[in-house]
């Protein structure tokens, strides 16, 4: 695959999921769900754009996880291009390592911005992920084979963490704030999740995505036919989906999100590399792509539009433009769904800022 060649379903895989936390950032899945009535088709469907509580999996669930795998697959193809561009083995790692860095800093900046003081907070997920590209990036030039029994190792040893430690307090590994995690959040930032139940050391077991992404794009890199690297990723797909499912189902290891099981990492993978394929077949393969450029757009400046939603989107555009949107449209008597307008607002004010960089070819990254 030369330098110029692009996969653009990866192109999509990224831009859609960058949407979806963009349109998060507006607040509109959550006056989505204000506005539905419980119990109903509708409210069930809503919920699949929250996280799960604990024991379970919905679709909002697999988004970190989309990230991260797709982080990797472009980190493969970024690494391979510098390496065709002359870049020395040297130059690329002092990249990778800088890229981390920032995106610590990144991390920890927003946890201080949403608390209004200074402090140690290590749960973003840009934080676990300038962990996950340095651990993929070190063992990229592994053999496949290599880097796969890595991924399952970092499972294997998360689990017998969670499950044997031992450590009066946090020795139920299953067990929300009383798990092997919520242990090392005290070693590592001295408090809990605020009975969120998130942990730091997720950055573990999600490395296991990111690992999964670079062999996903090594895959699609090969000059094995389109049907066949469809085929691959569809075959490893659902046999992840079987193992995790198969673990949670027989209750050995549940499927808990907020703090990556191994039955939830290998489950979420599966769901990643299905999505890869679809998205794979269609763009690639059947070339169905007159529709992607919304998405795409979005996605060629990722961490850009996500520090904005979480910042200044959050704090200030919502906000701002509900003063208009509830003050144009107050007569019209749907004072009810206003938020929700509000947010639909928002989310195309958003994308025309990704829009207007995208047509200045203006590109943020790091």
């Amino acid at each position: 695959m030369t330098v110029h060649s692009r996969i653009q379903s990866l192109d999509l895989f990224r831009g859609l999921v960058m949407f979806l936390l963009v349109a998060e950032g507006t607040h509109l899945y959550h006056y989505l769900l204000e506005a539905a009535h419980e119990g109903t088709f509708y409210y069930q469907v809503i919920l699949q754009l929250h996280h799960h509580p604990w024991n379970g999996l919905r679709f909002w669930d697999l988004v970190q996880p989309f990230f991260m795998f797709i982080v990797g697959a472009a980190m493969w193809f970024s690494v391979k291009k510098r390496t065709q561009i002359g870049q020395s083995s040297r130059q690329i790692t002092q990249h990778i390592i800088k890229r981390s860095l920032i995106l610590l800093a990144l991390g920890v900046g927003l946890h201080i911005g949403y608390s209004g003081k200074m402090v140690w907070e290590l749960w973003n997920v840009l934080s676990q992920l300038s962990i996950t590209i340095l651990i993929a990036y070190a063992i990229m030039k592994w053999s496949n084979r290599n880097q796969l029994l890595m991924s399952i190792g970092l499972l294997v040893l998360t689990e017998l963490l969670y499950r044997f430690s031992g450590i009066a307090g946090y020795d139920q590994p299953f067990v929300k704030d009383h798990n092997f995690g919520s242990f090392m959040d005290m070693i590592l930032m001295g408090k809990l999740n605020n009975g969120g139940g998130w942990v730091a050391i997720n950055a573990i077991p999600t490395t296991a995505h990111t690992i999964w992404g670079v062999l996903a794009g090594k895959l699609l890199s090969t000059e094995k036919t389109h049907n066949k690297k469809v085929m691959l990723l569809l075959l490893s797909g659902v046999s992840m989906l079987v193992v995790g499912y198969v673990l949670d189902w027989t209750s050995i290891t549940p499927i808990i999100k907020r703090i990556c099981t191994s039955s939830f990492v290998i489950a979420s993978g599966g769901w990643s590399l299905i999505a890869l394929a679809f998205s794979y077949w269609l763009i690639d393969v059947k070339h169905q792509k007159g529709w992607i450029k919304m998405f795409v757009i979005v996605g060629m400046n990722s961490i850009f539009i996500y520090i904005f939603m979480n910042t200044i989107g959050h704090a200030w555009l919502v906000p701002f433009t509900f003063v208009f949107t509830n003050g144009i449209f107050f007569f019209t008597g749907l004072q009810e769904g206003m938020h929700v307008l509000n947010a639909f607002i928002s989310l195309g004010i958003a994308w025309s800022l990704t829009y207007w960089l995208y047509k200045n070819k203006i590109f943020i990254r790091i």
